[in-house]
């Protein structure tokens, strides 16, 4: 097949840990190397914020990226990129008259309220994913979510046109299904993780300082401020946080000065934005893998610690109540509980045989349940359900 994905701010070639670039455009790349790997054709749309980006790029894994001009060629807020989607728009209806893939995967809200509209034209399949839901954001962050206030009606709306719409966790289904969306038309696809560059890692060195790790975007429904709290109340351990824009990083501030007032300053260490490549040295040189968002909508890092053999503390949240299982690949914790977060930790870094036996576990899930081929296999299984559903309507339409 021909398969258009659009991602509208995730950029399958995007640096990550920046505040909008994480697990969406792992999730993208990923997906769309398996596919491209299996014979189909792909094209990522996504929106240009570089001027002197070339329209279209293959990348190294055999699909292209294509760009859509829409609002200002720089990166901006993705929540600043919603009056921008009917200029996307029109670029996908130009493309696709001139044209038509067989099937159109939109990833995240505004791009599926892009892309809907012109597959519609077109009759061209239309399948979503939400990766994180507005009705979810705001009941937990609340005054503080800056979503366009258009977003849970255009998600909502968008739930009932598609195809198929692709949750990436159980709990999603349960929050798809308070918006009206009928069970038939909902599929569970996780995320993965690239095993072949997450592979188990050796024991950390006997007598090794123990060491906590913090991966990902730094914004604060990200918890890190409770892995930070902990850190203060448990003397000897340090934390490694990765992630973020650098220095100048008003999150790697917050996180700075609130370790200063906790007096535990002196055992963080900020490493920056980190080179996918890279990640998984970063995760060898750990302990514990903490990570303890308010929500998560799935959350690819518990799994690729899994698979690095590495015992993740996560949140009861989730995605992370589908991988992380508490006694086989690591512990939950309620969300926003630093006093939880600290005895969980203690008596994990104090117990060398049951971390090794939850990296142990967690190499297993993984491979068992989510590496990429996997998920690809699952997703493209559920393009040709749609595409031959669609093919019998039509069918019945020219019969009637």
């Amino acid at each position: 097949m021909r398969i258009d994905l659009v991602s509208e701010h995730a950029n399958p070639l995007a640096v990550l840990g920046g505040a909008d670039s994480g697990g969406q455009n792992v999730h993208v790349a990923a997906l769309a190397e398996q596919l491209s790997a299996a014979g189909h054709q792909v094209t990522v749309h996504t929106r240009r914020d570089d001027p002197a980006a070339p329209a279209y790029t293959t990348a190294a894994g055999g699909y292209g990226v294509a760009l859509l001009d829409a609002g200002p060629a720089r990166a901006i807020p993705k929540d600043d990129i919603w009056p921008h989607v009917p200029a996307m728009t029109a670029a996908l209806s130009r493309r696709w008259r001139a044209d038509p893939p067989d099937l159109v995967h939109a990833h995240f809200w505004m791009s599926g309220a892009a892309a809907a509209p012109a597959a519609a034209a077109r009759g061209i399949p239309f399948v979503q994913t939400f990766h994180a839901l507005g009705t979810v954001k705001r009941r937990h962050q609340a005054a503080a979510d800056t979503s366009p206030a258009e977003r849970l009606e255009v998600e909502r709306a968008l739930a009932q046109q598609a195809d198929r719409v692709i949750a990436t966790c159980h709990d999603e289904v349960d929050e798809l299904r308070a918006m009206g969306v009928e069970h038939d038309r909902v599929s569970v696809v996780p995320c993965g993780v690239d095993t072949a560059l997450f592979s188990t890692a050796p024991p950390r060195p006997s007598g090794a300082v123990p060491r906590l790790l913090a991966l990902g975007r730094l914004v604060e429904r990200k918890g890190v401020d409770d892995v930070v709290a902990a850190l203060s109340r448990l003397p000897g351990v340090e934390l490694a946080v990765a992630g973020g824009t650098g220095a100048d990083d008003p999150d790697v501030a917050r996180l700075t000065a609130l370790a200063r007032r906790l007096g535990c300053a002196d055992r963080v260490r900020f490493l920056g934005p980190v080179p996918r490549a890279c990640v998984p040295a970063v995760m060898a040189a750990c302990d514990v893998v903490v990570c303890v968002p308010w929500y998560e909508p799935f959350g690819i890092v518990p799994l690729e610690a899994m698979a690095c053999g590495r015992p993740v503390v996560g949140t009861h949240v989730g995605g992370l109540k589908d991988t992380v299982v508490p006694g086989d690949t690591g512990e939950r914790v309620a969300p926003r509980s630093p006093t939880e977060l600290t005895g969980v930790l203690a008596g994990l870094l104090a117990d060398p045989d049951r971390r090794a036996a939850y990296g142990r576990g967690g190499v297993e899930r993984v491979h068992r349940l989510y590496r990429w081929e996997q998920v690809a296999a699952r997703t493209e299984q559920i393009y040709a359900e749609v595409v031959a559903r669609r093919s019998v309507t039509a069918a019945k339409e020219v019969v009637s």
